[in-house]
């Protein structure tokens, strides 16, 4: 089951669950008064499974605009989970070199803040690179959707921006490479009852788009993450509380080639098979 938040033609935020690619049931006519509500509640797939039987109003996709799916949740993200993540950061920053490769073997996994909710970007909306930046690039990751317990209750697609020159510049400027206005995108969907190992069987993709014409694409696992996923959540509540929840972006496993950068009006296409796909243009901010 797929779950959104999507405006309406009146202009109302409302919580939906996909029926199928292009129709959504609008939960909020039974009284759902945001997508958080849901996935504190102990019986989500019962609660959904009855949800989806009442006569509800039903809406397409092309009557609504959808949001992000993020709500008020904290938005963080491990890095380095991918081999290919590794390598590629280990390339970028020369003094830098030796903490990346640590990191990838450590017990303890490396975990940044991202965003604030209101500040994350919605589908069809732009993503941003920076002005001071000359190698910009889009991460492409899934996402763990978790309640205030702890709990993974669902996954979705992230968009996690990033300036590779500031990061490789010095691994201190971190923040400013992966903090900034539309620097975080999330959505469209929530898929809720998966397992991890179903998770680990989707395909990630990504698909940059210039002038109408591809300029780069590529692929990878799920699979290919070398922590659990329970492994990362543990270490992100440790002495940490979330009493929204929280989303944690899993690091990328696609790097575009050292001669890329993003350009203002590229588009930026993630898929995840198992949730959808998430697209946005590109500005310089």
């Amino acid at each position: 089951m797929k779950l959104c938040r999507f405006e309406n033609s009146q202009k109302r935020v409302c919580v939906g669950l996909a029926l199928d690619d292009q129709t959504i049931l609008d939960l909020t006519a039974a009284g759902v008064e945001g997508i958080n509500s849901l996935l504190e509640d102990g019986d989500l797939m019962p609660r959904l499974t009855d949800l989806a039987q009442q006569n509800l109003p039903r809406l397409s996709l092309s009557e609504v605009t959808l949001l992000t799916p993020v709500e008020k949740q904290e938005v963080w993200a491990a890095g380095v989970t991918y081999l290919r993540s590794k390598k590629a950061r280990m390339e970028e920053s020369v003094s830098s070199a030796s903490a990346y490769d640590r990191v990838y073997e450590a017990e303890r996994p490396e975990i940044f803040f991202k965003s604030l909710p209101e500040k994350v970007v919605s589908p069809g909306q732009p993503v941003g690179i920076r002005r001071d930046a000359r190698w910009n690039v889009p991460e492409p990751e899934l996402a763990l959707v978790i309640n205030s317990h702890g709990q993974i209750v669902g996954y979705t697609i992230a968009n996690d921006m990033s300036s590779r020159d500031i990061e490789g510049e010095n691994v201190l400027y971190l923040p400013q490479a992966k903090i900034y206005d539309r620097s975080c995108a999330v959505g469209p969907f929530i898929t809720v009852g998966a397992s991890e190992q179903e998770a680990r069987s989707w395909t990630i993709t990504l698909q940059i788009q210039r002038n109408g014409e591809s300029v780069f694409q590529g692929e990878t696992s799920v699979g290919q993450i070398k922590r659990s996923f329970q492994e990362l959540v543990g270490f992100l509540f440790r002495s940490q509380t979330f009493p929204n929840g929280a989303v944690l972006l899993t690091g990328t496993g696609i790097v575009p080639p050292d001669t890329f950068t993003l350009q203002e009006q590229d588009l930026v296409e993630i898929g995840i098979s198992g949730i959808g796909t998430l697209a946005c243009p590109v500005i310089s901010v």
